[in-house]
């Protein structure tokens, strides 16, 4: 474990936590910082919350942190527990294993969780004391997440299936070849070959061990959940233990690339006979989009889930939809609701449903009865996430641009007040400084509003020069709310270079109106580029802003965004940095993994040259305007990234040298779309900000 101690660190409860764990472990972090000043490291030696539940009784909460090593290169997670209240938070876990995933179970008396302690991913119990590890489940596979039905009869897991594309005949003898197949489209995906996908799998629990398991979707090449991002909040338990709900594409190969239309199933483990409950004949509403994330009422009523009309956007609204189970109607309860819900939880009553959804740049909570009346139920500069409930009182993370997620607890009853329950950072927080951020109204070339979150750095002095950096945002369909990254750390980035940050909510961007968030589709080159001049132009006015001075970065769609400013910035910046940025948009529509994407956003296939729409997307590729790049630019790529290949960020940097242009290009072979390895993590934060810094601090 890498722990350093400050000198005047006497706080009893870190040392006796100390003192718990092996010096093997990769624990919790105590450092000194230095100065103050923020650094990847101090980045790096943060806890990072996970998954949370309340007890039975309400009294106690189990959570989970992981715990990172630069020096080992890797992570550790362990288990917490604490009281309801936040007090007598203390090290549930201390082994050198991966423990994750803890869920009550036996009235409380128990906790069951992820362990890889048997060489797999596989279910443990223990006592609530931490005491009595005892192994429940010995799949012959990782278990990748899991629930138990409310009877606690029976569990439901996600394991891996076989998808890949492998005739026997040809492989037979050749055990130690690398070489991969494929005949049809969806063989790569987001990081990695497809050579697995997730299937849902249920089993009998006696009460001590996990018995034999069956597959629900076995023999088929589909996946529940969806891959990349989906998880066990796609599927779900019937209040009666019978019956399981769960997210499914029943797609495979080219059909899956081109669709978004996945759909609710509701399968009976007695009979094995399933409904989708999203196309029911007769019904005219036949939810040709996502829809994900099933949750039955505590009544056992209702289904909640949501939902999005459109196949093939996949940044379509999100509908929050509920059905009554008896009758079979659904409905949306958001359709006056002008922005996106993100998740959702029931109330203990099932006359509230709880979400969370982003407006102007917040992620806040709100309430909905069934008759669709809304209300917003927080308010502030912070993004909340992780809904739960524990009793009538809501569990949830919140962060904001200069906190770390920490857990919280609502009361409805106490007109929503907050109570913290956790301070995992506050030892490290406590050391940093970090200076204002706030909230900047712009005017559009078409007479609009433009919001962008400004940072500024911690020893800022308005009667000073600062360079100022333009971030374009990723997504596209997302926007820069109060978020909290370990990827891109804005306050890193500000503190480090001491410069001022702009990210403007440009046209495309959630939180503003559907008709703003649709304006990107098909127009790349367009309004959003617009809204991009027009925040880095107005700050630029301001007296302690260095016009001479301004730096544009971005990653994926944001690194199209710099690519394409590179050519057409009219000598507004001094530099320009990308990350996994789209560089070629005639390649990359026959690189990328979802063509579903690149359908809605570009119009269609560069071939069309009957397609306008389609030809003004690919005219506005920014490899057409490399003859007018004059400016030194950074480009960062990731070999395992299959949504923008490698090929695109090496291409840019080949181009710009070819021009004799300055330029730098990082790549990593293990990482995919992002940088995720501690020591990559560092390497990528050096660099980017000894460039910026090389460029914009002179």
């Amino acid at each position: 474990m890498e722990t350093i101690i400050s000198s005047t660190d006497t706080n009893s409860s870190y040392l006796k936590e100390i003192e718990a764990v092996p010096e093997s472990v990769i624990g919790k972090q105590y450092i000194t910082v230095e100065n103050g000043k923020y650094t990847p490291e101090t980045l790096w030696a943060m806890g990072r919350i996970g998954s949370y539940e309340a007890s039975p009784d309400l009294t106690r909460i189990v959570y989970t942190v992981a715990y990172y090593s630069v020096k080992e290169n890797k992570g550790h997670t362990v288990i917490r527990i604490m009281n309801s209240d936040g007090t007598n938070d203390s090290l549930l876990t201390n082994s050198a294993f991966n423990e994750s995933s803890p869920k009550w179970i036996k009235n409380g008396s128990k906790i069951a969780f992820l362990s890889d302690a048997s060489g797999s991913n596989q279910i443990w119990e223990m006592n609530a004391d931490g005491t009595e590890h005892k192994q429940l489940s010995f799949f012959e596979k990782d278990i990748d997440s899991f629930k138990f039905s409310p009877d606690e009869k029976q569990i439901l897991f996600i394991a891996q299936a076989k998808y890949i594309y492998k005739p026997e005949n040809l492989y037979k003898d050749l055990d130690k070849t690398t070489g991969l197949m494929a005949n049809d489209l969806m063989y790569k995906h987001w990081d990695k070959w497809l050579k697995t996908v997730p299937h849902p799998f249920y089993a009998t629990f006696d009460g001590n061990a996990m018995l034999e398991a069956k597959d629900i979707l076995e023999g088929t090449r589909f996946e529940s959940p969806l891959l990349p991002f989906g998880g066990i909040e796609q599927l779900c338990w019937s209040n009666d233990s019978k019956q399981i709900a769960y997210t499914c594409k029943k797609k495979a190969g080219k059909e899956y690339t081109l669709s978004t239309d996945s759909d609710i199933y509701i399968y009976d483990t007695e009979s094995q006979l399933e409904i989708n409950i999203c196309k029911l004949s007769g019904d005219p509403d036949q939810n040709l989009g996502y829809d994900m994330n099933p949750a039955y009422s505590p009544c056992g009523k209702y289904l909640a889930w949501l939902s999005m009309e459109h196949d093939g956007y996949e940044s379509d609204k999100n509908r929050l939809y509920v059905m009554d189970l008896e009758t079979k109607k659904k409905h949306s309860l958001t359709d006056g609701f002008d922005t996106d819900v993100n998740e959702f939880c029931w109330d203990s009553t099932t006359a509230t449903i709880y979400f969370t959804a982003v407006w102007h740049g917040r992620i806040m909570i709100y309430q909905t009865t069934l008759s669709s009346e809304i209300t917003q139920v927080t308010d502030g500069d912070y993004d909340f996430e992780g809904l739960a409930m524990m009793g009538n009182k809501i569990l949830v993370k919140r962060h904001s641009l200069t906190e770390s997620d920490d857990l919280y607890c609502i009361d409805p009853a106490n007109d929503f007040g907050l109570i913290q329950l956790t301070h995992e950072n506050e030892h490290i927080f406590n050391q940093l400084k970090f200076g204002k951020t706030e909230a900047r109204w712009t005017g559009t070339v078409d007479g609009k509003e433009l919001m962008s979150w400004v940072m500024y750095p911690s020893n800022f002095d308005p009667n000073k020069k600062y360079p100022a950096v333009l971030m374009c945002m990723g997504g596209p369909q997302v926007g820069c709310s109060q978020l909290w990254l370990y990827r891109w750390n804005y306050s890193l980035l500000v503190e480090q270079g001491e410069y001022i940050l702009i990210m403007p909510n440009r046209r495309g961007c959630p939180g503003f109106g559907q008709e703003w968030k649709a304006e990107i589709s098909k127009d790349y080159g367009g309004l959003c580029m617009h809204d991009y001049f027009a925040a880095i132009d107005d700050l630029a006015t301001e007296a302690y802003v260095d016009k001479d001075r301004l730096g544009c970065i971005g990653a994926s769609f944001g690194g199209y965004s710099t690519y394409w400013m590179a050519g057409h910035h009219e000598k507004r910046f001094k530099v320009f940095a990308a990350h996994d940025g789209i560089f070629n948009q005639e390649a990359m529509y026959l690189e990328t993994d979802e063509m579903w994407f690149v359908n809605w956003d570009l119009g269609g296939a560069y071939w069309d040259k009957e397609n306008a729409i389609a030809q003004r997307s690919y005219a506005n590729s920014p490899h057409h305007f490399v003859d007018k790049w004059d400016t030194p630019i950074l480009c960062i790529h990731n070999d395992k990234d299959y949504r923008i290949l490698v090929s695109q960020g090496q291409a840019a940097f080949d181009a710009a040298r070819l021009r004799g242009i300055e330029a730098e290009h990082l790549c990593f072979a293990d990482e995919c779309h992002w940088v995720n390895q501690p020591q990559n993590s560092v390497l990528w934060y050096r660099v980017m900000i000894d460039w910026l810094n090389r460029h914009l601090n002179v």
